[in-house]
């Protein structure tokens, strides 16, 4: 933090701004999908459970955020100066308490359905406080934060348990589908994520696969990742009804002209045009799987959808995503 700069008071109108700005409001839809493809397995048609899971699920991403980019200043502070943690105006103990207290309040929410994600958030937690170590090692970074958000889908899924003292997970081969499409398609969003933060990451020791090995080998590893998660979800949706057939579809063809732009991009600056379509084809792979399990959430899918939209259109920093 420059010496001349002055923080903003905690818990101040500008403080709550700027820790809404921290958090990616336009990102939060990407952990609400992925909320919402859980808890859709299985789901028991009861309304306060749909909205609790949903509102705990969706703030998760934000509070998330604002929790490893305490840990990041470093590299976003070259990448991302418009954030308020770069700019030093918010205190970043008071932010670290107030996302680690957010977290943990999303866990008891989750927890109060399914007592055993008491222990699976603290898991996603402890990753969470860890992934800056392995952001820095090309070979771990985007896996290491897929299997994080694969665990906030077991957990909505597993609050439909109709015993919450039930500590068994009723895997199956469905199951492990939609857990191959979150894992591929968040996995795919982060690496593409890095192609903005090449510089940034070179200059301060971060050896994501870009910098080690490059855009071009890493942009054939996002067309894997991109495949296996359109292999994925064309396995899971096929035969389902129409409205989730459509959203697959939108899904995936928006997924090939991600990869498409992502093979184009030559700058940090202009890969915002790659990531914007991972993004999107994340919550449509979200929105198909929910509407294959429960068709009748196809008007809250829209909405959900569209509100994303212009969400991400009046974004901060059109460069950033």
């Amino acid at each position: 933090m420059n010496a001349h700069t002055q923080q903003i008071k905690v818990f101040s109108l500008d403080f709550i701004k700027a820790y809404l700005i921290t958090m990616r409001p336009y990102l939060l839809f990407l952990s609400g999908a992925t909320g919402l493809a859980g808890l859709s397995i299985g789901f028991d048609g009861n309304y306060t459970h749909f909205l609790l899971v949903f509102i705990a699920s969706f703030l998760s991403y934000g509070f998330g955020q604002a929790l490893t980019d305490c840990f990041q200043t470093d590299t976003d502070s070259i990448s991302s100066p418009y954030r308020p943690l770069t700019q030093g105006i918010i205190n970043k103990k008071a932010v670290l308490i107030i996302s680690v207290s957010g977290l943990l309040i999303c866990t008891i929410i989750l927890s109060s359905y399914f007592v055993g994600n008491l222990i699976l958030g603290l898991i996603a937690g402890l990753g969470l406080l860890t992934y800056t170590y392995f952001k820095k090692r090309w070979w771990a970074g985007p896996f290491y934060n897929a299997w994080i958000v694969v665990v906030l889908a077991i957990m909505a899924g597993q609050t439909n348990q109709i015993n919450q003292w039930n500590f068994g997970f009723n895997f199956n081969y469905d199951y492990y589908l939609v857990l191959a499409v979150v894992f591929f398609a968040y996995a795919n969003f982060v690496l593409t994520g890095y192609f903005k933060d090449i510089e940034a990451d070179r200059q301060t020791g971060y050896n994501t696969l870009l910098v080690k090995y490059g855009r071009r080998v890493s942009a054939i590893t996002s067309d894997t990742f991109a495949l296996l998660q359109v292999i994925a979800l064309k396995l899971y949706i096929s035969n389902s009804n129409l409205a989730s057939e459509i959203f697959g579809m939108l899904a995936i063809w928006i997924a090939i002209y991600a990869q498409y732009q992502i093979h184009k991009v030559k700058s940090d600056p202009e890969s915002y045009k790659a990531i914007s379509p991972v993004v999107l084809s994340y919550i449509l792979s979200m929105s198909a799987i929910s509407l294959r399990n429960n068709p009748d959430w196809l008007i809250f899918i829209i909405s959900f959808n569209i509100i994303y939209i212009f969400t991400i259109i009046f974004r901060p920093e059109k460069s950033q995503i």
